[in-house]
């Protein structure tokens, strides 16, 4: 009976890897340089939110602090940059520039409703500003989670060809002789899987951290000018 020739069966996984072939080689480095994006992407985009949620902490806290918005925008601007504090520099960058100019129109009303407007479009492009500054590198973690476990099935499938042309040319289709080739072509599909699981995990969070994020600049922003209305600045 001819069990394997010229090579000892391998027992372990990573004796697999030690004796895959080539192409299966060149799939796990590429899943295995994957795998450490994915995981310096998550730890980066984790920092990012702990440190943007600190920062809004502290914002909030000082705004409630202020007895009127020009007194917040004092304050806030002493602490560190944030997206909260641009948004307010944005608004009150309209107020003091942009306003007056508005205000100068014939009909009162008009004029009122053309601030609003402008000013909804202002904070309308900083939030999307925002938006796509906190989301970066994230849709890479989409490519990833989807694009690994299909390179590992390819790993897979010209490892089972390997195996299945190695039985061919040895003459011996026992379940020895077939079943390191086969364990060996797995491999691949394994380290996909376990380079996509954490990759998809991690890009739904951070999605949903993303939306929660816009959603609460979109209320901010909402806050701003309801407070301008009520101090009489539009």
């Amino acid at each position: 009976m001819i069990l394997q020739i010229g090579k000892a069966l391998p027992t372990t996984p990573w004796e697999l890897v030690l004796t895959s072939n080539l192409a299966t080689k060149i799939v796990l480095v590429v899943l295995a340089v994957f795998s450490v994006v994915t995981w310096f992407m998550i730890v980066m985009k984790w920092w990012q939110f702990r440190r943007i949620r600190k920062q809004a902490d502290r914002f909030f806290v000082e705004m409630e602090r202020a007895a009127t918005l020009q007194d917040a925008y004092h304050g806030v601007m002493k602490l560190p940059p944030s997206p909260y504090g641009r948004m307010l520099r944005e608004g009150m960058n309209f107020f003091s520039e942009v306003s007056p100019a508005l205000k100068g129109q014939d009909d009162p009303a008009v004029a009122k409703r053309t601030q609003i407007e402008v000013l909804r479009m202002i904070f309308a492009k900083e939030i999307a500003a925002e938006r796509d500054l906190m989301s970066r590198f994230i849709p890479w973690l989409a490519t990833i989670g989807s694009v690994s476990p299909l390179l590992g099935l390819l790993g897979t499938v010209l490892g089972v060809m390997d195996a299945f042309i190695g039985i061919s040319t040895r003459g011996s289709g026992n379940i020895s002789a077939v079943a390191p080739g086969v364990a060996e072509a797995l491999v691949t599909t394994v380290a996909g899987l376990a380079v996509a699981i954490p990759a998809v995990m991690a890009y739904n969070l951070f999605v949903s951290r993303l939306t929660l994020f816009a959603g609460e600049l979109e209320g901010f922003a909402y806050e701003v000018m309801g407070t301008m209305a009520r101090e009489g600045k539009l």
